[in-house]
């Protein structure tokens, strides 16, 4: 699936990267989790747990250390923590990506550090609970 391609069947499809409403500027400096809907981009540093059905992106200077249960991730910075994606994980150079995925596509392209373990799987809640939390409760 190409992002910005319309595909119904993944809420992530529907988001455009050009469209991220929310941006962590290079400068910004973030601790704790973070739940949104639609497209977040982060530039600056992020540590904790960052929850969404949505579209993630993590920019080229980006320093994020923490677990991600999403609908899509592109990281194009470092990311040092598990990820599960129910849609895809996108590698793009020069990303670093240090951490165990689940997600059904993946996607490596040349330059790119990835040390890990991935698996390839429709179920994406098979990563062990001490891993990735369970996302928190919804009102």
């Amino acid at each position: 699936m190409a992002l910005g391609k319309r595909d119904d069947s993944q809420p992530s499809a529907r988001i455009n990267p050009a469209d991220a409403h929310t941006i962590l500027g290079k400068d910004a400096r973030f601790s704790g989790k973070m739940s949104f809907e639609g497209a977040v981009r982060i530039d600056g540093k992020f540590e904790g747990e960052i929850y969404t059905e949505d579209l993630l992106l993590i920019g080229p200077q980006a320093e994020v250390r923490a677990t991600l249960n999403v609908g899509t991730v592109v990281i194009n910075g470092l990311v040092e923590g598990d990820v599960i994606a129910k849609g895809s994980v996108e590698l793009k150079a020069p990303g670093k990506l240090r951490g165990n995925v689940v997600t059904p596509n993946l996607i490596i392209e040349k330059g790119v550090t990835f040390d890990g373990t991935c698996r390839m799987s429709e179920e994406v809640s098979t990563l062990p609970r001490k891993s990735i939390p369970p996302p928190p409760p919804t009102a």
